[in-house]
C-alpha cells in the first residue's frame, strides 16, 4: 500500500470513520482536492500544493481529450456517490454542502458534454496560463526561490499546454479570439517583463532558458488566434434558451427560474427608474434651476432628462487617471473606519489586503476593478483588490467616459462592494468556518449569488447607516448602480436566451440606465465573454435582503443588524434559499 494511501486512512480512522458527520467531511475533502487537482493553476490559487504525490505548483492542467473524459468519468462517480446519501440523515449545515456539490458536478457536467468550452473557449487557455504563472509570483506560500522554480517549472510546459490549445480549439466567436489576442499580451508582458525582473540572480539563468520556449510558444499561440482561430468563427457565444437555463439553475441556487428572473428584472427597471426621479430632482432643481424640472414633458422622456442631467453634474466629481489607485486605496480606509464606528459587524483580526493594479491578462473581464481573494488553503497570505489603471494609450474621450462612470461617488461604491466591507471581508470571516472541509468547500465552490448578493446589500447597508453623511449625490448614484444591476440580469438573460442584438443592449444600458458609453460597451463584451454571473448581483442582492427580513421578523425587538450581519457570514457561501433555516 502507498505511504498516501496509509495516511488517508489513518486521518479517516482519527476522524472516527464511523460517524456519519465525519464520513461525510472526508467526502467533502475528496471531492475539493479531487476537482482542484484537475486544475493546477486553480489549485496554486487556493493553496493545494501537492495531491496523490504531485507537486501541483510545478504543473499545468492538462486538457487533452484523455484528461477531459477522466474529468467526466470522477464527476459521474461522485454523482452517484452523493445520490447514494441519505439527506434525512443529514445535517442542515451538512444539506447545504450536498447542494453545492451537486450543483457543482452538474455545472461540470453541463460544460463537458454540452458546452464545450475546450473546444470553443480561447481566453480560458490564456486565462488559466496567465494564472498558474501570476499566483505563484504574488502569493507568498513559499520563499520566493522556491515559487520561482515553479514558475520556471510551469514555463517549461507552456509550449505543450499551447499546442494542447490550438488542437483542441475548433471555432470560437469572434469576440472570444479578440480579448484572448489582448490578454495573451498581457501573459507575454508578465514573463518577459514583470516576473523576469524578479527573478534572483542565481535563478536568473534558469528562468531565461525556461523562458525563451514559453514565449517562442505564446508568440505561436497569438499567430494561431490571429490567422486560423480568428477565421473560424461560426461558433456563439449564446448559449440558447435550453443550456442557459440549465447553466442558470446550478449557478445561481436561487430556486427561481431564468425566465422568472427576467420578468422580476423587468418589473424592477420601471421601479428604480421611478425612485431615481424623487431622488434627483431636488439635486436639479439646484444644479439647473433654469430647467424647471422638465415639467414640459411626461413620462420616460422625463426621467431620462431629470436623472440624465443631474447625474452628469455629479460625475463631474472625479479622479485622474494617475489619481485613480490611491483614491481607492483612500476609500478602503474610510469605509473601515465607519464599518467600525457604526459596528455594522466584526472585522477580521488581522488584515491582508493589498489594492493592486489589475494583472494585465485579467483585464478582458476586469474592465474597472474586481477583488481576488487569499487561498482558501492558506487564509492568512495576501488578498487583492484589483483596481484598473487608466491606460494611458487609451484615446481622450475614452478616458474621460471611464473616469465619469467611475467617479467620486461611484468609486466609494465600488470599494465598498469589493473590499470593505463587501467581498474582502465576507471571504475573511468565512475563511474561520469549522470544520476545515466545510470552510474549503464554500470557499472554493460557494454561492455566487451569495457572495456578490453581500457586496451589493453590504453598499445598501452602509448608505441606510449614514456613510458620507447621507449625501443625496450618493445616493443617486447607488440608485444608478442598482438599476444597473437590474440592468445586468436582463442582459445577461436577453443575450443569452432571448438574442437580444448589441444595438438594444446598448440602448438598454445608455438610454435606460443612463452608463457611460465606456462602460456600457465593456459590459456588452463582458457579458459575451460569460454567462450566468451578471444576474448574480440581483438575484442574490435580492437574496440578502429577504433573508434579513426574515430574521428580523424572527428576532423582533431583539434584533440587532451587526448581529444578524456577524452570523450570516459565518455560515460561508451557502446557496441563499437555505441561509435563513441556518440563521434559525
Amino acid at each position: 500500500m502507498a505511504k498516501s494511501a496509509v495516511i488517508v486512512l489513518l486521518a479517516l480512522s482519527a476522524a472516527g470513520c464511523g460517524n456519519p458527520s465525519a464520513k461525510f467531511a472526508a467526502l467533502s475533502e475528496e471531492f475539493v482536492n479531487t476537482t482542484l487537482s484537475f486544475s493546477p493553476a486553480a489549485a496554486t490559487g487556493v493553496g493545494l500544493h501537492e495531491y496523490q504525490n504531485q507537486k501541483l505548483d510545478d504543473m499545468l492542467d492538462d486538457l487533452s481529450a484523455q484528461a477531459l473524459d477522466r474529468q467526466h468519468r470522477v464527476y459521474q462517480k461522485f454523482r452517484e456517490r452523493l445520490a447514494a446519501l441519505q439527506p434525512d440523515k443529514l445535517t442542515a449545515e451538512e444539506r447545504a454542502d450536498l447542494t453545492i456539490m451537486q450543483d457543482q458536478i452538474s455545472l461540470a457536467l453541463l460544460d463537458l458534454d454540452d458546452i464545450h468550452s475546450p473546444l470553443h473557449s480561447p481566453t480560458m487557455y490564456v486565462e488559466t496560463l496567465g494564472n498558474a504563472l501570476f499566483n505563484p509570483f504574488v502569493l507568498e506560500y513559499a520563499p520566493q526561490p522556491a515559487r520561482i522554480r515553479n514558475i520556471i517549472a510551469r514555463l517549461l510546459k507552456v509550449p505543450l499546454f499551447l499546442d494542447q490549445a490550438a488542437t483542441n480549439l475548433v471555432s470560437a466567436p469572434d469576440s472570444w479570439t479578440t480579448v484572448a489576442i489582448e490578454e495573451n499580451q498581457g501573459n507575454i508582458n508578465l514573463v518577459d517583463k514583470d516576473i523576469r525582473v524578479a527573478v534572483p540572480p542565481d535563478l536568473a539563468d534558469a528562468y531565461a532558458r525556461a523562458a525563451r520556449p514559453a514565449l517562442d510558444a505564446m508568440r505561436k499561440f497569438e499567430s494561431f488566434l490571429t490567422h486560423s482561430l480568428a477565421a473560424r468563427k461560426e461558433e456563439t457565444w449564446r448559449l440558447g434558451g435550453d443550456r442557459y437555463s440549465r447553466k442558470f439553475r446550478f449557478a445561481l441556487e436561487s430556486g427561481i427560474e431564468a425566465d422568472t428572473t427576467l420578468q422580476n428584472a423587468e418589473r424592477e427597471l420601471t421601479a428604480v427608474r421611478a425612485r431615481m426621479l424623487e431622488l434627483a430632482l431636488p439635486l436639479h432643481r439646484t444644479f439647473y434651476p433654469s430647467h424647471k424640472d422638465h415639467t414640459e414633458v411626461l413620462g420616460p422622456e422625463r426621467e431620462n432628462l431629470v436623472i440624465g442631467e443631474t447625474l452628469n453634474r455629479i460625475a463631474e466629481r472625479h479622479s485622474t487617471g494617475e489619481s485613480f489607485m490611491d483614491d481607492a486605496r483612500k476609500n478602503v480606509d474610510e469605509a473601515r473606519n465607519f464599518v467600525q464606528e457604526k459596528h455594522l459587524l466584526t472585522l477580521p483580526a488581522h488584515a491582508n489586503l493589498q489594492v493592486i493594479p489589475t494583472p494585465e491578462f485579467m483585464r478582458g473581464i476586469y474592465s474597472v476593478a474586481g477583488f481576488n481573494a487569499a487561498p482558501a488553503l492558506q487564509p492568512q497570505l495576501g488578498a487583492f483588490y484589483w483596481v484598473t489603471p487608466i491606460d494611458d494609450k487609451m484615446p481622450r474621450d475614452q478616458v474621460d467616459s471611464k473616469l465619469r462612470e467611475n467617479n467620486f461617488y461611484k468609486l466609494k461604491l465600488l470599494t465598498i462592494h469589493e473590499a470593505m466591507p463587501g467581498h474582502y471581508v465576507q471571504i475573511e470571516i468565512a475563511n474561520a468556518i469549522q470544520p476545515n472541509s466545510r470552510r474549503v468547500l464554500r470557499s472554493v465552490y460557494g454561492s455566487g449569488p451569495y457572495i456578490e448578493g453581500w457586496a451589493q446589500y453590504a453598499e445598501q447597508t452602509m448608505l441606510e447607516e449614514g456613510y458620507l453623511n447621507h449625501s443625496p449625490e450618493l445616493a443617486l448614484t447607488f440608485a444608478k448602480e442598482e438599476l444597473r444591476v437590474v440592468a445586468n440580469t436582463i442582459l445577461d438573460i436577453r443575450l443569452q436566451m432571448l438574442n437580444m442584438s448589441d444595438g438594444e443592449a446598448m440602448d438598454l444600458m445608455e438610454k435606460q440606465t443612463f452608463q457611460e458609453h465606456q462602460e456600457a460597451a465593456g459590459k456588452l463584451r463582458r457579458a459575451k465573454l460569460s454567462s450566468c454571473q451578471l444576474p448574480m448581483y440581483f438575484v442574490g442582492w435580492r437574496g440578502w435582503q429577504q433573508a434579513r427580513d426574515q430574521y428580523k421578523q424572527a428576532k423582533g425587538a431583539a434584533f440587532h443588524l451587526g448581529e444578524f450581519n456577524d452570523r450570516a457570514l459565518k455560515e460561508g457561501a451557502v446557496p441563499l434559499p437555505v441561509l435563513g433555516s441556518l440563521l434559525k
